[in-house]
């Protein structure tokens, strides 16, 4: 059985594609026979806007950004296309991209077309044939650190992306970029002293990165997808549009505010994107831990990688939610961002004891 076809819906109200355009454009740009066209979405993601595209036996994926005003140099389907194009030749884990348009006549978007990869992605419900396994989902969290070291350790000018980014104080840059995405996102004056709070905090802080690798900048359980018949065999990892050349612990950084724990209170679990009945995983401890073994790094700064990555998370959810809040979007599953945000400001300033 193909799991994934249960994440596959009609299109949203408000998010379809012109079928007769894109349809005439892929047409002209694909070596495809069939002339009759499909058009499904699929339901995971809360950013970008992924669609199934079906010529007969012939099946694509179409990422394009979401609705609504979006950050500048946030979404970015050119960076997506270029990384899973170049990327693929190592790392095979990143489906390749086919095709980039950049002509926003065709679907009110610049979009990519990517191969299509058939398998299960691990999201608020684990299959109830692995949902009481300790020894999955033990290795499940391992396999990840697997996955992330791999891409950590590819050199960047190998796979054509040795000027992907801008390394040189990387870190400075992030923490400066996401606050000024904060506040032009922010609705709340209370939880805006909280921030402020927290990035001057950081700013003092500040950690010396020793590596520059390739970052996928948006890693996480429910960017992978799993082998249908083989449970701990990866088959893809998705959402590229924020890869980069940078400092490897911001990756690791950010996993961590997804990754839940048996012993955690109901601000992480509100938190997750993960399942959360059964919690049997590693450890964020044994996570850390793990990836130094895997790959080489020191670890010793990771609260500061803990405590960004709340705040980097935040702020990705924040410009979810005020599209939300305006109207842009009527997903119903943005609707409770907001108590997400707060637990993510509170674990953040927990860190460091505010």
């Amino acid at each position: 059985m193909n799991l994934e076809n249960q994440e596959l819906i009609k299109i949203r109200k408000g998010e379809d594609l012109d079928h007769s355009s894109l349809k005439k454009y892929l047409l002209s740009h694909l070596d495809i026979n069939e002339n009759n066209i499909e058009v499904l979405q699929f339901s995971g993601g809360h950013a970008n806007l992924t669609y199934l595209i079906k010529f007969g036996e012939s099946e694509f994926v179409l990422r394009r950004p979401p609705l609504g005003p979006i950050a500048p140099s946030s979404h970015d389907m050119f960076r997506e296309h270029r990384v899973q194009s170049s990327l693929n030749t190592l790392f095979p884990l990143a489906p390749k991209s086919i095709l980039f348009c950049d002509n926003e006549d065709i679907i009110g978007a610049k979009f990519h077309i990517i191969e299509r990869r058939k398998g299960f992605v691990v999201r608020k419900d684990l299959r109830s044939d692995l949902n009481n396994s300790r020894d999955y989902m033990r290795s499940l969290g391992f396999k990840m650190i697997d996955i992330i070291s791999d891409l950590h350790k590819i050199n960047p000018e190998d796979v054509g992306l040795g000027n992907l980014g801008k390394p040189e104080g990387f870190v400075l840059r992030q923490l400066n970029g996401w606050a000024e995405r904060w506040r032009q996102s922010s609705d709340n004056k209370v939880t805006e002293n909280k921030f402020d709070n927290l990035i001057n905090h950081l700013r003092l802080n500040l950690p010396n990165s020793q590596a520059t690798t390739i970052l996928h900048n948006d890693f996480k359980l429910d960017n992978v997808m799993w082998d249908d018949n083989d449970p701990l065999k990866p088959i893809a990892v998705f959402d590229w549009d924020m890869c980069t050349r940078g400092d490897p612990l911001m990756d690791i950084g950010h996993m961590l505010n997804y990754w839940i724990e048996e012993n955690d209170d109901d601000d992480c679990k509100a938190i997750t994107s993960m399942p959360t009945k059964n919690i049997m995983y590693p450890s964020r401890n044994e996570m850390i831990d793990y990836y130094s073994k895997k790959s080489g790094f020191n670890i010793t700064n990771i609260d500061w990688y803990y405590a960004f990555g709340a705040f980097k998370l935040a702020v990705i959810l924040q410009q979810i939610f005020i599209r939300f809040l305006r109207g842009q979007t009527k997903d119903q599953r943005f609707a409770n961002f907001g108590i997400r945000i707060n637990a993510l400001i509170n674990r953040a300033n927990k860190v460091y004891e505010f």
